[in-house]
């Protein structure tokens, strides 16, 4: 009979119903201690996680803020700043000085660097003469900071107007005398960190921040819906319905509708957010506060899977209960309870034989996946050599034009010389035949080398690593695209020490060269001055840092971050596939480098670095 299927039978010494309200009553009582103690355990491991999340938030904030706060020092110690304080109205030491704080920007990861008279008036910066709160925005740089630095602070939060980004100033007065000559100062953006703080939120929906300064503004969030909104965590009112405020975005600041509902374990703050549809979501809230900003920061966790263990455990505790309950009145019944631990045994057995046969079937489906997973990795590795080799016949075609010009004018010298040779045998003057079949033989020649080139190019790759000369492989792409670059009418500057050595496959170094020459002569096509610049530099290391740039018209900043996408091309249908430059990617990654691209001082500029070989360990002349 199954046992599934078998009705409890109530034993006659237990039909009393004191010993079922008992029974009963033991459960309930165990619930409810199980379920208030998981709880306290659970709201306790919260704190402490979020504590630690804490840590980790204001240490990496004022950490990201610190690093920052000794530029005004280094500027206002720079010779060209202070020959600008003595001579603003020179417009040379201004050009100058406009190109240092470029630099400043650059090497510090700020995003403007800048210049003051005491008035307030911009002298130079880093982005010209426009004001670094936006062109159109009613707050302008000098007015913001002239009132910060009256107020003894040299630090200020400020939204960008327009966009609403997280920027922070450092400014500080420069004295000469105990006379204030200027301002200097550097912009930092925000927008990193908390694009950082967002996507861990996403990823761990478990909890949320808030970066609320003095005014009670929440300046930063790991939720976009949040940002400056006003908040009421401490039974106060909010700083100011802040509109339209120097600080924030041309906005109005709303609230947050953040309500406490009651004070959890450890001083922790059990908190409703009210949304628009009229939905709540409750949150456990606890705060760290950084004085020396005046800010602090609010971390919201989810409290739901501390209240769903709390029911599991207290679920759990009525089981045990019940268990022991019921074990205890079958203990009267020593024959039922043999029976029974006969049946468990039974039941034991048959379990642990099909977990033995499961856990031989996913033993046999792991090394089943693991083959199967080696086999796609040789596939991708075949495809992507295919990826290359397509590629390189991609670039072919697109030569295919310039070559059949290069090969046409040697076919034409070998048919009027084979025609003049004709005419000169027919006329006995054998000197002058010599002399045209030496042409004929040096015609052809030329040709051959056109065709090796192209048939070297097109071959694939053995993929053995070996000291190479990176000149030659430059000169290499010079050869195979120098119809390109007489058309165009294209300078090319290589700045490459003859000796230079680097180790790797000089097959796909040359493609590499090739993809990246190409797509420069694309993009100067219409542009007067063409020039495509290839240099090295030395990197970190026994490395080489090569840099290809061009003069062509370069990208907006909405399409640099997509530059190595693949299919991802700028030019017309046909003209190209989007691959080169994720071909070029894995080709580098392949050596141990990173290609990288970005603005150049015209157009745009592509490094990588290489190992150097053997022989060139230790030169310093790179």
């Amino acid at each position: 009979m199954d046992p599934l299927n078998q009705r409890f039978v109530l034993p006659r010494w237990l039909g009393s119903e004191v010993a079922w309200l008992g029974l009963t009553l033991t459960i309930a009582a165990s619930m409810a201690i199980a379920y208030a103690w998981s709880e306290r355990v659970g709201f306790e491991q919260l704190d402490d996680i979020a504590n630690r999340q804490l840590d980790l938030y204001t240490s990496t904030l004022e950490s990201e803020l610190g690093k920052h706060a000794y530029l005004p020092s280094l500027i206002e110690m720079d010779p060209d700043i202070e020959a600008l304080l003595a001579a603003p109205d020179n417009l040379a030491i201004r050009a100058n000085a406009g190109r240092k704080l470029a630099s400043f920007k650059v090497r510090s990861g700020a995003i403007a660097a800048f210049a003051l008279d005491p008035a307030g008036t911009p002298l130079a910066s880093s982005e010209g003469y426009r004001t670094l709160a936006g062109d159109e925005g009613p707050v302008t740089l000098p007015s913001l900071l002239s009132r910060t630095l009256q107020a003894q602070r040299s630090q200020v939060f400020v939204a960008n107007a327009d966009s609403g980004a997280s920027e922070y100033y450092f400014a500080q007065p420069v004295r000469r005398d105990a006379q204030v000559v200027g301002i200097v100062g550097v912009k930092l953006s925000l927008d990193p960190l908390e694009t950082t703080w967002i996507d861990l939120g996403i990823r761990s929906e478990s909890e949320k921040l808030l970066v609320i300064d003095e005014d009670g503004v929440v300046i930063m969030s790991s939720i976009r819906q949040w940002k400056y909104t006003s908040v009421e965590l401490y039974g106060l009112e909010p700083a100011a319905m802040l509109r339209y405020s120097e600080r924030y975005p041309r906005q109005s600041i709303r609230p947050l509708n953040l309500l406490v509902d009651k004070i959890g374990v450890r001083g922790a703050r059990q908190v409703r957010i009210s949304e628009p549809d009229g939905q709540f979501t409750v949150h456990m809230a606890q705060d760290r506060a950084i004085p020396l900003l005046g800010w602090h920061i609010t971390i919201l966790s989810d409290p739901h899977g501390v209240w769903r263990n709390a029911r599991y455990a207290a679920w759990g505790a009525a089981a045990v209960a019940a268990f022991f309950g019921l074990l205890a009145m079958y203990l009267w019944q020593r024959r039922r309870a043999v029976r029974q631990i006969s049946k468990a045994r039974f039941a034991l057995q048959e379990a642990n034989a099909q977990l033995e046969n499961r856990v031989a079937q996913r033993t046999d489906e792991l090394r089943r996946a693991n083959s199967e997973l080696i086999g796609e990795m040789q596939e991708r590795q075949l495809a992507e050599d295919e990826l290359i080799q397509a590629g390189k016949l991609a670039v072919l075609g697109q030569m295919s034009a310039g070559v059949s010009h290069e090969i046409n004018q040697p076919l034409t010298a070998l048919r009027a010389l084979a025609k003049n040779t004709s005419m000169l045998l027919a006329a006995g003057r054998m000197t002058d035949v010599d002399e045209n079949l030496k042409a004929i033989g040096e015609v052809a020649e030329r040709m051959g080398s056109i065709t090796a080139q192209l048939k070297s190019f097109a071959r694939r790759s053995n993929g053995v690593r070996q000291p190479v000369s990176l000149l030659a492989a430059v000169q290499y792409m010079q050869r195979l695209l120098e119809h390109r670059f007489r058309a165009e009418e294209v300078r090319v500057d290589v700045n490459i020490p003859e000796h230079l050595l680097v180790y790797c496959d000089l097959n796909r170094l040359e493609q590499v060269f090739v993809n990246l020459s190409g797509n420069a002569l694309d993009a100067m096509h219409d542009q007067m001055t063409k020039i495509l610049t290839i240099s090295t530099s030395p990197a970190e290391g026994q490395r080489v840092r090569v840099r290809v740039e061009d003069t062509g018209a370069g990208l907006p900043d909405a399409l640099m971050a997509r530059l190595f996408e693949p299919f991802f091309t700028t030019k017309a249908s046909g003209e190209g596939l989007g691959l080169g430059l994720v071909i070029s990617s894995n080709i580098v990654r392949e050596f141990g480098g990173t290609l990288r691209g970005h603005k150049g001082h015209q157009g745009l500029a592509f490094e990588f670095d290489l190992e150097l070989a053997a022989a060139q360990e230790g030169e310093s002349h790179v």
